[in-house]
């Protein structure tokens, strides 16, 4: 008898590259109601508005959108509650003294299911651009794009 293949659920903040540099990204869990998660494998997030806080010494997701589940009755979870992250204590202290640096925050890149179908969410630590910086990473997506259609037409 073959174990089906699950299907691994991908939902990326597509503004986090084009809003800010990456520089060290770590996977946390999440402290998720059973009918959060069930919305999660239906893929029914959104990463959009999401950022991350520490509230004490512990790691806070805030304004990540997970949809009510749709046959959840009157146990249905709120839509953008906070939910704590869970990471351990070193990747907590280091995080904690590199967002007390002036510039840097942490926010999520992507939230996905693993193969035992638990809910992960990438987080990065990550610098804001300035408004130049947004125009020239623009301009290298726009070069990337016109170089793979030139290499699409010799072949």
């Amino acid at each position: 008898m073959e174990i089906e293949e699950k299907h691994i659920i991908d939902i990326r903040n597509k503004r986090a590259t084009f809003e800010y540099f990456l520089l060290q990204s770590f996977v946390a869990g999440m402290q998720l109601y059973g009918t959060e998660i069930k919305s999660i494998r239906q893929g029914k997030a959104n990463l959009s508005d999401a950022y991350c806080s520490f509230v004490g010494e512990e790691l806070w997701v805030n304004n990540l959108h997970i949809a009510e589940y749709k046959f959840g009755s009157y146990y249905n979870h709120e839509a953008k509650r906070a939910r704590k992250l869970l990471l351990n204590k070193n990747e907590l202290r280091k995080l904690l003294s590199k967002t007390k640096e002036k510039g840097l925050t942490i926010i999520p890149v992507l939230l996905f299911v693993d193969s035992r179908g638990y809910a992960k969410l990438e987080i990065a630590l990550a610098k804001g651009k300035k408004s130049y910086d947004k125009r020239e990473s623009i301009k290298a997506n726009d070069s990337k794009r016109e170089m793979d259609r030139m290499m699409k037409k010799e072949h």
